[in-house]
């Protein structure tokens, strides 16, 4: 129990868990960031495979 009062009156501690708490929000926006750009970049693909399928049959 000592331990816990010792950890909840250190400042250090306290800057530690905000650190943590920092890193997993700037991860969080990042991964959504990253799912983002996937999707738009599989998107912009999935068109230029079609504008080529395309070009090939001569309907272009």
């Amino acid at each position: 129990m000592s331990m816990l009062r010792a950890l909840w009156n250190d400042r250090e501690a306290a800057t530690a868990v905000e650190y943590a708490l920092l890193a997993v929000l700037v991860s969080l926006a990042a991964l959504s960031a990253i799912g983002t750009l996937g999707n738009a970049l599989s998107n912009v693909f999935v068109a230029v495979a079609n504008d080529m399928s395309n070009a090939s049959d001569g309907s272009l």
